[in-house]
């Protein structure tokens, strides 16, 4: 995601907010089937304890009801989610910087998101990258379209799990909302090859906003060349040592696009009825966990609501998150809003984390709660009373890579430093 969608106040990277298939019955039946399961543990990776399963066991199932009445779960706590523990509930959510040429990720990416691993961070995620070329927010987006890139962001990915962090990466395509400049240099679309931009595509031919190139409608075909794009990154990603792997389905890019009714007047199959509307990001998913190991997560981020009548919605979403988790996915990133520039996004403190509660309650599965989160405290509120199972926090670990370990001082705990900084800060202190 961008660094600037966490504003949702109108702007959208330094402008006006741009920000063998299955059946969907098929969909359904799994969905009821896993639901009728009364509990599933999680993954053990030790032997098998009084009422556990068997090591290496994987499960989906949010464990909501049960961490609301065990107060020892906090942020602080580590999560489990089939066979990768994060060590505390405090995520790095993928902030664009635009700092990539050719797609490659940089010495800056390094110190960026090496940092926040340092800072005690237990999952650093890689921002947006594009599975196409043509899918960058701009043309200095981070990319995973080809080979070459896989060696710098292996590089990456080491050194966060050296520092004790779960290595994690967005997939993503940009859609309608593709070929821009950079936020510090206006962030308008880039019209013609001599600015430095590309044509784009998009659900239908609807542009964002009424000065934006209008998007070519995707055939069957195009549609089709977009999973495989999408499988080929996440292969990507897990050849470069990635633990988790998110598909961006939010913010008004591709995914999003076609979701939602605002953007999306197709007539096919892949437009219309909300089966329809749900199918590219579902038969996604499904191609993505079929590919990735059973003991890595899958993640997706959404954006629940548009925030403007007859656009995508909450009640839409929990649909969408069910069918997610009866397919094999793991934790919703809960966002909202890009679709439209005309949207009224009511702007506060944790003003999303209602919706990634509704759907942690009604769709049963993990969620991740964003949006101006800077407390720690407030932090730990959202997991504690079970709003949702990781905080994913975005400005402020801009303003304050240590994030974490300060929350670990707020909240009465010995900070966990770097080894090279602890003996120093710790003698310090006394």
């Amino acid at each position: 995601m961008s660094q600037y969608d966490e504003n949702r106040d109108g702007s959208r990277d330094g402008k006006r907010e741009r920000e063998n298939r299955p059946t969907l019955s098929e969909v359904d039946n799994a969905a009821v089937a896993l639901a009728a399961v009364p509990e599933i543990a999680e993954v053990s990776t030790g032997a098998p304890g009084p009422g556990s399963i068997a090591a290496g066991t994987i499960h989906t199932q949010c464990h909501s009801r049960h961490d609301r009445e065990v107060p020892e779960v906090d942020l602080l706590s580590p999560l489990t989610i089939r066979g990768v523990t994060f060590r505390n509930r405090i995520a790095m959510s993928p902030l664009c910087m635009y700092s990539s040429e050719d797609g490659f990720a940089t010495d800056f990416h390094l110190v960026h998101l090496g940092s926040r691993a340092m800072g005690g961070a237990a999952l650093v995620m890689v921002e947006a990258s594009a599975v196409t070329a043509s899918g960058r927010i701009s043309p200095a987006d981070m990319g995973i379209w080809k080979d070459e890139h896989i060696g710098p962001l292996s590089r990456i990915a080491r050194f966060l799990e050296a520092q004790g962090a779960v290595p994690g990466i967005q997939l993503a395509h940009a859609g309608r909302k593709a070929s821009c400049d950079t936020p510090w240099n206006g962030g308008s679309s880039l019209k013609t090859p001599a600015e430095g931009g590309w044509p784009v595509i998009g659900p239908s031919p609807l542009p964002f906003d009424e000065e934006d190139p209008v998007p070519t409608p995707m055939s069957a075909a195009d549609i089709q060349l977009c999973i495989d794009a999408w499988v080929a990154a996440a292969r990507r990603a897990l050849d470069a040592g990635f633990k988790v792997i998110e598909l961006h389905a939010a913010h008004g890019y591709l995914m999003h696009q076609f979701l939602s009714p605002i953007s999306n007047n197709r007539t096919d199959e892949y437009g219309g009825s909300l089966d329809n509307r749900m199918r590219l990001v579902l038969e996604t998913a499904r191609c993505l966990r079929e590919l990735i190991p059973q003991a890595l997560p899958l993640f997706v981020r959404i954006s629940a609501t548009d925030w403007v009548g007859g656009g995508w919605d909450i009640e839409q979403s929990i649909v969408l998150c069910q069918k997610l988790k009866a397919l094999g996915v793991d934790l919703v990133d809960v966002s909202s809003g890009g679709t439209t520039p005309d949207a009224k996004i009511p702007v506060a403190r944790g003003y999303q984390i209602p919706l990634a509660r509704r759907i942690r309650d009604e769709a049963e599965i993990r969620t991740g709660g964003v949006g101006l989160i800077t407390d720690p405290r407030h932090a730990d509120e959202i997991i504690t009373s079970g709003q949702a199972d990781l905080v994913f926090i975005g400005r402020e670990l801009m303003r304050e890579p240590y994030w974490a370990i300060k929350a670990q001082h707020a909240m009465e705990v010995e900070p966990s430093w770097p080894i090279q900084y602890g003996y120093a800060v710790k003698r310090r202190a006394k």
